[in-house]
């Protein structure tokens, strides 16, 4: 009997298989439980947008008033805008927070380079604290159009 096991290949054929095939479905089974315990922390949790006012505007124009919305587009009130130069410039960040209206005002001067035709400022939301807001995702940008 202990001389049959040693010529018997056949097991030795079998075991690399089926360690792959259960490597396999256990890695896909810990992807899907991963994935579901990683969205049950955001239940409950709202993704914030910003409306700039205006959307176009030119190099040298000041005034810009952003309002900061949630997902049912209702304003959202003390929140922090940061505006940045994006692929138009700007003289440093500018803060500013938004009002019981949800607006925050500010007053930059974007340019924009030599032979650029257009260039954008982006704006990122840091939700007031204690609230279910997040800003993950990509904020609408303020586009700037040399005239």
């Amino acid at each position: 009997m202990f001389e049959t096991l040693l010529s018997d290949e056949r097991a030795i054929e079998g075991l690399p298989v089926r360690l792959v095939v259960a490597l396999v479905v256990g890695v896909a089974s810990l992807s899907v439980m991963m994935n579901m315990l990683s969205g049950l922390s955001a239940v409950g949790v709202s993704e914030l947008d910003v409306r700039p006012q205006p959307e176009v505007t030119a190099p040298g124009d000041g005034s810009v008033a952003v309002t900061v919305v949630g997902p049912g587009g209702a304003p959202v009130s003390n929140a922090t805008v940061i505006a940045r130069g994006d692929s138009a410039r700007l003289d440093g960040v500018a803060t500013a927070r938004t009002n019981a209206s949800g607006v925050a005002t500010f007053d930059i001067d974007p340019s924009l380079g030599p032979n650029q035709a257009d260039g954008t400022v982006a704006f990122e939301v840091k939700p007031p604290s204690g609230s279910r807001y997040v800003d993950r995702r990509a904020n609408t940008d303020l586009l700037v159009v040399r005239g």
